[in-house]
């Protein structure tokens, strides 16, 4: 599969390593709104051609595009590139509005296309090692899931510059960047709640820094708490009668346990490299297209709108808006 670019941060680079180390991809361009940053960026990874113009780019020799650029851009950057017939990975968030999701769902549909949200837990081979374990633990009342991390931005932040991640201009904070790590495994595990509440803190550029939601089941409640203004080092929980799962990394599932109530512990699956978690992403993109009526891909693009509608409310309650 021949690959295009837009955005050349880390975790583009990190995309393109885990494509190219389960799936063998080729990456045929880049696009950057700086031809320095693109040059640098297609050197480092062996890209032979740099586009400044979207539209140009939007034309170029490949059949997919892996897109990586501020959330802003995600809705009308993926849209050109389904317009032109290309195949759409898209970062998390996938758009910032479930309506602009659903408009591009329909696009992709109507041109036999593929259109994803590129979000490792829902192509990740241990969310399968979860669900298992959350069957065997009993009955499940409490769940606490949370990614805390904080960011390697946050001292620029402090000496008074404004990263992308901390600008509500660019639909970032801690919500939209680490909280959607707890949605999908909450909304994948258990469905969709009956009720939610959520707060926010609230920097002085207007992003939310840290957060928690709490969505109600009739016989449970999920917990989720995210930052990115401090560590977290516990990791997260799944409460059952008969036993307890632990999680490293909510994000990458990553060294998870089960523990009966003898306090029996079962490794369920150790360390990941990052690289490879991504490169998963691509291997089922690249099935999907191959494939394109794979039962997975209809349930990747209905989890990605329950996702982003849950977002949307999560935002509304806790007062999140983007300027």
């Amino acid at each position: 599969m021949r690959y295009g670019v837009i955005g050349t941060g880390w975790i583009a680079k990190s995309f393109i390593d885990g494509a190219r180390m389960l799936c063998g991809a080729e990456f045929a361009a880049v696009y950057s709104r700086t031809n320095e940053s693109g040059e640098r960026f297609a050197e480092a990874n062996k890209i032979a051609t740099v586009y400044t113009d979207i539209n140009e780019f939007a034309k170029g020799d490949f059949e997919a595009v892996y897109v990586a650029s501020p959330n802003r851009l995600h809705f009308e950057q993926s849209r050109l590139m389904l317009e032109n017939g290309k195949h759409v990975i898209c970062e998390k968030p996938i758009t910032v509005e479930p309506e602009e999701l659903s408009e591009l769902q329909a696009l992709a549909k109507e041109k036999g296309l593929i259109y994803i949200e590129a979000i490792m837990y829902m192509f990740n081979p241990a969310r399968d090692l979860l669900r298992d374990a959350v069957s065997k633990i009993g009955r499940i009342t409490s769940v606490h899931f949370d990614f805390s991390q904080l960011s390697s931005k946050y001292p620029a932040y402090l000496e008074g510059k404004l990263p992308n991640i901390f600008n509500p201009a660019l639909a970032t904070g801690c919500l939209m960047d680490l909280g959607i790590y707890c949605v999908y495994p909450a909304l994948d595990l258990f469905g969709m709640p009956e009720k939610i509440t959520a707060c926010a803190h609230f920097m002085d550029s207007g992003a939310d820094g840290s957060g928690n939601a709490a969505l109600l089941y009739p016989d449970k409640l999920v917990n989720l708490t995210y930052s990115k203004l401090g560590q977290d080092r516990l990791g997260s929980q799944i409460f059952g009668d008969r036993g307890t799962i632990t999680i490293e990394s909510i994000s990458k599932l990553i060294n998870m346990y089960m523990i009966d109530n003898g306090g029996n512990k079962t490794e369920l699956i150790g360390d990941v490299p990052k690289e490879k978690l991504m490169g998963y992403e691509a291997a089922a993109f690249e099935r999907f297209i191959a494939i394109p009526d794979d039962e997975y891909y209809a349930l990747a693009c209905e989890r990605a709108m329950q996702v982003s509608r849950i977002m949307k409310e999560i935002r509304n309650i806790s007062g999140i808006r983007f300027s």
